[in-house]
């Protein structure tokens, strides 16, 4: 035990002590800023990271994983506050999304995520990433209305008022709040390009200097260019003491909507998916080849969000921005993740003051990028090139979740995935060639590597069209497996063959005895 406690204390001030740093300042603005995107009040954003830190970590079995709150769960979050109408209602939606992923971790349904084909997840994300860039742009413009925090970009332009709501939106418009986008989005396009490590810009990390640099730009605006400054609807709000405005969940609503456990088991799906994806992602970088039980992390995450839910915060997941931000700071052990949670909390507590002085149009432009990166024209292109069956899932699971909604995309997407699946299989299970041989007609029907029920009514219509004085040979030497309900057709056949003169020869297939199963 002793030496267990040096061990850590040596790795926390060696290792993860300033990996855990690090990773706060990646934190803290990406906790603004998916708390804004949320349409969640930005305490909640704050609380979220500081749970994922200090809660989170300290149960899950991952050394190297972050959690916090998610850029995927945004569109979900902010979707469900609206059909609620009101947030207290919504926390409770987060208690049951823990409720469900602990309930996963305990039956050790971990592998929940290898169901899920990799076509209808990137095509969640990237429809994720297109709502995410819908909602930030008026952020990173200025514009800073009510009606925005309502429905949301897409809907201020309406096919009947096109033009006035053009006039509106331009009226509201703010240049100082275009030029820290603009600058912003450069700065982060410039560190992911290969020109980074040739210049050496990413010993801060980019969310922490487009905060700094939004922070600074408007400060000289204010002193020299009024017309340029921002307002205080286009600044970070934060409490200068957040735990007395903290809204709590009303416990006794649970069961007033169905609403309520639909959009808790979405979150609670989406959550599990992200956090699974993530520490698979993480434990790839991690140098000691560790592997993160994925029960454990279900079980933690549930644990997390519960606790999110009851205190005010809005659903955490395993993030890879966090997690490779650790691995890259030269996080060793968990405690890196857990001090990046009480770095948190100590910057809630000591110096909100400071936050507040962060322009929305920065917090937008890390938005508008992190959504840019979910959704790239390479990704649609590597779709398309891998050919219909994965594109057609992609495509139709990103055009339902704009359409609809995240669960009615997702189901639909994995719909047409099964479609494409049963459709191959019918293609592929068989082939059949005719040859003549001595004058008799010989048909040949080779069995390929897995033949399954769904073929039933195929191979029958098939042997059904054999014609009679013939000859017919079913070679399944190859076949690894072939389903009961076809050896039952095949024996079916051959039994009942001899009335049209159907000479049947088996290779490689058990005969079944028919009778014995009625």
């Amino acid at each position: 035990m002793k030496r267990t406690l040096k061990y850590y204390r040596i790795m926390w001030l060696k290792h993860d002590l300033p990996a855990g740093l690090s990773v706060f300042l990646v934190a803290l603005p990406l906790c603004l800023g998916i708390a804004l995107a949320s349409g969640a009040p930005l305490y909640a954003g704050l609380l979220s990271g500081i749970i994922g830190g200090l809660v989170v970590s300290f149960i899950s079995g991952s050394q190297l994983a972050v959690s916090g709150p998610a850029a995927g769960l945004s569109t979900v979050v902010a979707a469900s506050i609206i059909t609620l109408g009101d947030y207290r209602l919504f926390l409770l939606t987060v208690i049951i999304a823990g409720l469900f992923q602990l309930i996963l971790g305990v039956l050790k349904l971990g592998v929940i995520a290898n169901y899920f084909p990799s076509a209808v997840i990137k095509g969640m994300l990237a429809a994720i990433g297109i709502i995410l860039i819908s909602k930030q742009i008026p952020l990173a413009l200025g514009y800073d209305q009510p009606d925005f925090w309502r429905s949301g970009f897409l809907n201020l332009f309406s096919s009947h008022e096109i033009v006035d709501h053009f006039k509106h939106f331009s009226l509201h418009l703010r240049r100082g709040a275009i030029v820290i986008s603009t600058v912003s989005i450069l700065i982060l396009f410039l560190y992911q390009s290969r020109y980074a490590q040739t210049l050496k810009i990413k010993v801060i990390p980019a969310p922490l200097l487009i905060v700094i640099i939004g922070i600074i730009t408007d400060l000289i605006f204010s002193q020299f260019a009024s017309d340029y400054s921002l307002k205080p609807t286009q600044l970070v709000t934060v409490p200068s003491n957040i735990f007395s405005d903290i809204i709590f969940p009303d416990l006794s609503q649970f069961f007033s909507s169905i609403h309520i456990w639909k959009d808790g088991l979405i979150i609670g799906i989406l959550a599990s998916l992200e956090t699974l994806l993530c520490v698979e992602a993480i434990d790839k970088l991690d140098k000691q080849n560790r592997i993160t039980p994925v029960n454990r992390e279900l079980v933690a995450q549930g644990i997390g969000n519960m606790t999110c839910g009851l205190l005010g915060a809005i659903p955490i997941t395993a993030v890879i921005v966090r997690g490779a931000a650790n691995v890259d700071a030269g996080g060793r052990t968990k405690l890196s993740a857990f001090t990046h949670g009480l770095f948190l909390l100590l910057a809630v507590l000591l110096v909100p003051f400071l936050l507040n002085k962060i322009p929305y149009a920065s917090l937008a432009s890390i938005l508008l990028v992190t959504g840019y990166n979910l959704a790239k024209p390479k990704l649609f292109r590597h779709m398309f090139n891998l050919g219909l069956k994965q594109f057609l899932p992609f495509v139709i699971t990103i055009i339902v979740i704009l359409a609809t909604d995240l669960l009615i995309g997702v189901s639909i997407g994995l719909l047409i995935s099964l479609y494409l699946i049963i459709q191959s299989n019918f293609k592929t299970e068989y082939k059949i060639t005719h040859t003549k041989v001595l004058h008799i007609d010989t048909y040949l029907i080779k069995l390929n590597t897995n033949v399954t029920f769904l073929n039933k009514v195929k191979l029958r219509n098939a042997l059904d069209e054999i014609p009679e004085y013939s000859e017919l040979i079913i070679d399944g030497s190859e076949c690894h497996f072939v389903d009961y309900d076809i050896l039952e057709i095949i024996s079916e056949y051959q039994a009942k063959a001899h009335d049209r003169h159907i000479a049947v020869h088996l290779k490689g297939i058990e005969s079944v005895n028919v009778t014995a199963v009625h």
